[in-house]
């Protein structure tokens, strides 16, 4: 199959109408983890958009809680059945579907992975992302140089988002740690490292309850941590509700990754101190414009230069800057959130 760099894939739009022309139209899946966190309400109006614009169908769908694979693997299936041109997913366990996603594509579907890749990421035909480690990364580093010398003593809460080790959660897990100054031993895993800064791991579900029971746990361990890494920031902001109900949240540095509205927000109001401004709009119009154009004439999308995904960028917001760390203030960050 020949290969079209994404970005001019937007002026193939028009030739959808061939396909449809045929007799077949074409169709495109959105599936995401869920439908309520804005990350994902943000991704369907970006692929809906997009959609409407070609002349194409879309149906989406959503599993019920973050990690709810079978509900992922049922809509895979509806999506074969129904003769779709390509999904889009983002995976809630990312080896868990990869037979599904193995199927798909050897019925002729173009499967992108939005914002997680799958493991092994070449399991999707594409994987359109966030640098989810460079994200973890900028945060990392962020809260060390804002320690200074303090981060050689820090007490660190890891907030993660499931046991089942997503590749999303590994990346930004691995980034933090690595741009903190922190050995990860093993790169493609969290949990393992052996400095004695990290208090604790727990699993959030990427939600607001579960980040502050996540913090609660963690606090039970050691009352005296001080920066608190959170996989999104809807778990950040439950971590400060469970740091808040001990009087500790003004002397707790938190830091995340996402960049919704809300996020932003809690930036503002120095709830999170840092968080790393992914955009979802973006990933899902450029995987519905790849799909339009596979349906065309056969081409795959290409990966940024140097990596093996194409990078759809990421920002670090903060209003308290940290030297050597490129960042952008909260009202540049407002002007670019979502949700």
């Amino acid at each position: 199959m020949k290969k079209l760099l994404i970005g001019t894939a937007l002026a193939a739009i028009t030739s959808a109408g061939s396909a449809m022309a045929d007799g077949h139209a074409t169709s495109a899946c959105l599936i995401t983890k869920t439908d309520t966190n804005p990350f994902f309400v943000k991704m369907r109006e970006g692929a809906t958009a997009a959609a409407e614009a070609a002349g194409i169908t879309l149906n989406s769908y959503a599993g019920q809680v973050d990690g709810d694979n079978e509900a992922q693997v049922a809509a895979i299936e509806t999506c074969i059945a129904n003769g779709a041109s390509g999904i889009l997913i983002t995976a809630s366990d990312t080896a868990a579907i990869v037979p599904s996603i193995e199927q798909a594509r050897e019925a002729g579907l173009l499967v992108i992975a939005l914002d997680t890749p799958l493991d092994p990421i070449d399991a999707a035909d594409a994987t359109f992302a966030t640098d989810n480690f460079l994200a973890g990364e900028l945060i990392g580093r962020w809260a060390a140089a804002t320690l200074g010398d303090d981060a050689a003593n820090a007490k660190i809460a890891m907030l993660d988002l499931a046991i089942s080790q997503p590749t999303v959660g590994v990346l930004r897990d691995q980034g933090f740690l690595t741009g903190f100054g922190i050995d990860t031993v093993d790169v493609n895993k969290w949990g393992d490292e052996i400095d004695e800064r990290i208090i604790c791991n727990e699993v959030t579900a990427g939600n607001e309850e579960g980040g502050r029971t996540a913090m609660e746990n963690c606090l039970a361990v050691d009352p005296e941590i001080n920066v608190v890494y959170t996989i999104n920031e809807p778990a950040a902001a439950g971590a400060y509700e469970a740091l808040a109900a001990i009087g500790r949240e003004k002397d707790v540095l938190i830091v995340s990754v996402d960049g919704g509205c809300p996020g932003i927000q809690n930036v503002a109001d120095g709830v999170i101190g840092a968080t790393s401004q992914q955009y979802p709009l973006l990933m899902a119009s450029l995987g519905i414009e790849a799909i339009v154009q596979y349906a065309a004439d056969g081409t795959l999308p290409e990966n940024t230069a140097g990596k093996n995904f194409l990078d759809t960028g990421v920002s670090l917001v903060t209003d308290q800057p940290a030297d050597g760390v490129d960042s952008i203030d909260v009202a540049e960050g407002t002007d670019r959130c979502w949700g």
